[in-house]
This record gives structure tokens, C-alpha cells and sequence, in this order.
């Protein structure tokens, strides 16, 4: 990377050579339910709380990605894994279960992709030879943590979004079967001053056109390049907000592009403006976009997730929602 780049490019290209989703009952429900590897119908997956439930979830995905890939997590040389919880409680309590050098990250709803961009800079530079990439979001904690407890039963406007019951891991390694991480740019935090915390969309779409922008300018790509263009979890509002704000600059996004929070739910399902969370963009890739890969439909991908770094304080206290947006691309080559 020279410059003002934000992109490293990978030339030694680490592979993703397996992903594992798991999901909620109401995710199973919609349009990619046929896509997920597993359904688990309580959300406590047995536990007492729902946060024991995320964690088992991530878990899960964890255990099932290295099982896909041949593996345990044994093999795992590092994971990188967070959340959207205080602490990262749901990574940290699924890691202190396994022997393996652990990146607990925080980039709210984009931490996917960062550890994706953390994960393949680390092997394509020989550091590790194989490392796991994992992230879980969960509807009742996140509620409970960033607005209410779903007794309370609090109305949500049109625009708001629903989080995502769901976990993802997908591994990389230093060679393999599968698709190629060739490029990650790093995205930089873009605040334009919007304070809802319900209008998540309209607060990361700015961050999602910054980075979308920065992978253009810096890999000499355009929109024809891509067969497919994801972002993390703007929603239907967010997402129409991207198409508006690129069209601008005179791109146009076209069939190209759909955002995972967009396709987690049908508007049969009642979930507002659709799915958010860190778990999103983690189960949509793990699933039907490696699919989609593995089958030929899709020989270059970009996903962009996107994240609004605020907490209830700040909230509380009036300040704005600053966002980013880390994308990674996809080869099969």
C-alpha cells in the first residue's frame, strides 16, 4: 500500500476455503433460508440468557466452518471474531473454549469484513497459515442492549432495522480450494451527522459510497469488473441511499448490486427496513454468496459491510453516528 491508498492487495491470495451459517428461525424464514447450513429454532439454544445464545451460536458456526474445511479448531492457527455486545462477551466466552490465538474485534455491523482484511493480510504475509473469521449478532441482545428489553415493547419507526439472529465463520488459509481474497480496503470513519439511532441506513450509507469509491480509485476496477456488489447491512433505505449517492458521482449500481440486510427478509416478515447486525453480512457471505461463487454464478465479488459506531451513551448524550465500512473482494481464479 503506498500513499493515500486505503487498499492492500494480496498477491500471495489467501483463500477462503470454507464458511459455515447459522441462523434464527424468523432468518430461515426468508428469502436465503434455503442457503443457511443450520437453523436453530430457540433462540437460548438451550441456555438460560440470550447472550449464552449468541455465543453458542458463534460457536457453532465456529466448529462447523473447520468441519466443512476438514479441520478442528485445533488447526486454527488464530481466530478473529466480535460482536456487537459490551466486551465482546459472545466472542470472548466462544473463544475461551478453544486453543487458539484470539483477535477479539469491534467494528460493529462491519466486523466481518475487517476480519476478513485482518485475517488475509496476516497469512498472505506468512505470519499464519490457516485462521478463522467469525461474527454473531442476536435480536434480543442487541435490543436490550442498544435501545430496550423487548418486554418493554417499544414501537420502532418504518425505517428502522431488524438485527439479524445469525453467526458466520468463514476460513482462510495459505492455499486451498475456493475463492481468493485479492484485495481489502480499510475504510475511514465518515460522520455526517445523523443522530437517530433507529436510522441506522441513512448513518452508513455515506461510509459504504467512501469505501465503495476508494476500491475503485485504487485497484483501477469499475462497476463491470464486479459481477457482484454486496453491502453489509444498510437496509432497504440505507441501500437505496448508496444507489442515490453513487449515482450522483455517475455510477450506476444497477442488478449488480443487492445489500445482505435487504435480502435477509421478505416484507411479508414485518422487519422494517431489514436486517442489521454483525451477523448479517458474516451468515449471507458464509452461505449464499460462497455458493453462488463455488457455483460460477459469480467469478469477482465485492462486500462491503458497514458499521455505525455509537453506543447508548453517546446516543443519550446527542451525539452523531459515525460509521465504516471495510469491503473485501472475492476471485475465483
Amino acid at each position: 500500500m503506498t500513499g493515500k491508498s486505503q487498499t492492500l492487495t494480496f498477491g500471495n491470495m489467501p483463500r477462503l476455503i470454507a464458511g459455515m451459517s447459522v441462523v434464527g428461525k424468523r432468518e430461515s424464514e426468508g428469502p436465503l433460508g434455503k442457503y443457511f447450513d443450520r437453523v436453530e429454532p430457540d433462540p437460548k439454544m438451550g441456555r438460560n440468557t440470550f447472550e449464552q445464545g449468541e455465543s453458542a451460536m458463534l460457536k457453532t458456526a465456529i466448529e462447523g466452518a473447520a468441519n466443512k474445511a476438514g479441520m478442528t479448531v485445533y488447526d486454527f492457527d488464530a481466530l478473529f471474531a466480535g460482536d456487537l455486545l459490551n466486551q465482546l462477551v459472545s466472542s470472548s466466552y466462544a473463544a475461551r473454549e478453544m486453543p487458539v490465538s484470539y483477535f477479539g474485534l469491534y467494528s460493529a455491523c462491519s466486523t466481518m469484513t475487517e476480519a476478513l482484511a485482518l485475517a488475509a493480510a496476516t497469512v498472505n504475509a506468512g505470519y499464519y497459515e490457516t485462521a478463522a473469521c467469525a461474527t454473531a449478532s442476536h435480536f434480543a441482545t442487541a435490543e436490550r442492549q442498544y435501545r430496550f428489553p423487548l418486554e418493554y415493547g417499544c414501537q420502532r419507526p418504518p425505517y428502522a432495522q431488524w438485527t439479524v439472529t445469525a453467526a458466520g465463520c468463514s476460513v482462510v488459509v495459505a492455499d486451498g480450494d475456493g475463492p481468493a481474497i485479492t484485495h481489502a480496503t480499510i475504510g475511514r470513519v465518515v460522520d455526517l451527522g445523523i443522530t437517530d439511532a433507529n436510522n441506522m441506513g441513512a448513518a452508513m450509507a455515506p461510509a459504504a459510497m467512501d469505501t465503495f469509491f476508494a476500491v475503485l480509485d485504487d485497484t483501477g476496477m469499475d462497476v463491470s469488473d464486479l459481477d457482484g456488489i454486496f453491502s453489509g447491512d444498510l437496509g432497504r433505505l440505507g441501500s437505496e441511499i448508496l444507489r442515490d449517492l453513487c449515482r450522483e458521482k455517475g455510477v450506476e449500481l444497477g442488478q449488480r448490486y443487492a445489500d445482505c440486510g435487504d435480502m435477509m427478509f421478505s416484507r411479508g416478515q414485518n422487519c422494517y427496513s431489514g436486517g442489521s447486525g454483525a451477523g448479517c453480512s458474516a451468515s449471507v457471505l458464509n452461505s449464499f454468496i460462497l455458493k453462488k461463487m463455488k457455483e460460477g454464478c459469480y467469478r469477482r465479488v465485492l462486500l462491503m459491510a458497514t458499521g455505525a459506531l455509537m453506543s447508548p451513551t453517546t446516543s443519550f448524550q446527542g451525539e452523531s453516528i459515525p460509521a465504516v465500512c471495510h469491503g473485501v473482494i472475492l476471485e475465483n481464479v
